[in-house]
């Protein structure tokens, strides 16, 4: 299924969109945020709804998931990309589709750094900030009702 936007938004699973979502992922948190490989990919991947972003010449600029119990995780926009609105476009093709499926909430540990993009979308801090792979998070949530 693809969604327009400013930016064309495929969903699927990982099979239909892994060679993309693998691509963006493991430039911004493998090569740019040195996360270990192993740790990156996992196998949570294969029951994930995935969602990737693509621009005007179809190159994948972004990606994200949405896990079986309404988290959403693996949010990334290349560099290229950054400050068009994209990660702003697959948040909320993520959310409806956590709505449209009856979740009541969605959930997510994000880079404390992006925390305010997570708080214009509605969403608000919970509990302390924790490391994850040497990095700063915290998570966050947003309740539907």
């Amino acid at each position: 299924m693809a969604i327009m936007s400013k930016h064309e938004i495929k969903l699927g699973d990982w099979g239909t969109l892994n060679a993309d979502a693998k691509l963006i992922r493991f430039e911004v948190f493998v090569e740019e945020q040195n996360v270990p490989a192993e740790l990156e990919m996992d196998q949570m991947d294969a029951v994930c709804l995935h969602a990737v972003a693509y621009d005007a010449d179809g190159t994948p600029i972004g990606t994200g998931r949405l896990l079986p119990d309404g988290h959403i995780g693996r949010m990334a926009v290349r560099k290229i990309a950054r400050g068009s609105g994209v990660g702003g476009e697959l948040l909320q093709a993520l959310m409806a589709q956590a709505r449209a499926r009856g979740d009541q909430y969605v959930a997510l540990s994000a880079q404390t750094h992006a925390a305010p993009f997570y708080e214009r979308h509605g969403f608000a801090i919970e509990g302390e900030e924790f490391y994850e792979a040497g990095i700063a998070h915290i998570n966050m949530q947003r309740n539907f009702s």
